[in-house]
């Protein structure tokens, strides 16, 4: 009996680790909300779009429009932590360096909080940050859920 037991908690958490595999790379379609900012004067807004993950080797790398590419390490889990170098921003004359942390479920939603941290001339001006999410582009969405017959 405590065999049997054990075998069926195994097999529940090698089932549940191999939904934890979900392949991250793919474009998905997100929007940005501003968590935070201290800039007092010229902050960048991104509009609704694409986000690109791909994997390159032993590189995980976040490619949004007008960003510096952030590079990080795949990870198995769904967890996803890049950043980038110095680079220019959608604003001429301010450089950033960028970088996101967060998950992508195995349902291929994509969570992240990124972080933008600005300069110009050398010397740092301010720091913004954002929430983005969105779902894979390709993915079927759920089913909607099925009203409950009334009484």
């Amino acid at each position: 009996m405590r065999t049997t037991l054990k075998l069926v908690v195994l097999a529940s958490v090698l089932a549940a680790t191999g939904v934890a595999h979900a392949d991250v790379a793919g474009t998905y379609e997100v929007k940005y909300e501003e968590v935070s900012s201290n800039c007092t004067t010229t902050k960048l807004a991104y509009a609704p779009g694409p986000l690109a993950v791909k994997q390159k080797g032993n590189q995980l790398v976040v490619d949004i429009d007008r960003t510096p590419e952030m590079i990080g390490a795949p990870a198995k889990n769904g967890k996803v932590s890049a950043k980038s170098k110095l680079g220019g921003t959608m604003i001429d004359g301010m450089k950033g360096v960028f970088s996101v942390a967060g998950r992508i479920t195995p349902e291929s939603t994509l969570y992240l909080v990124m972080i933008g941290e600005y300069s110009a001339n050398g010397k740092p001006l301010c720091t913004q940050t954002w929430n983005v999410s969105g779902a894979k582009q390709g993915t079927a969405a759920a089913p909607p859920t099925p009203a409950k017959p009334s009484k």
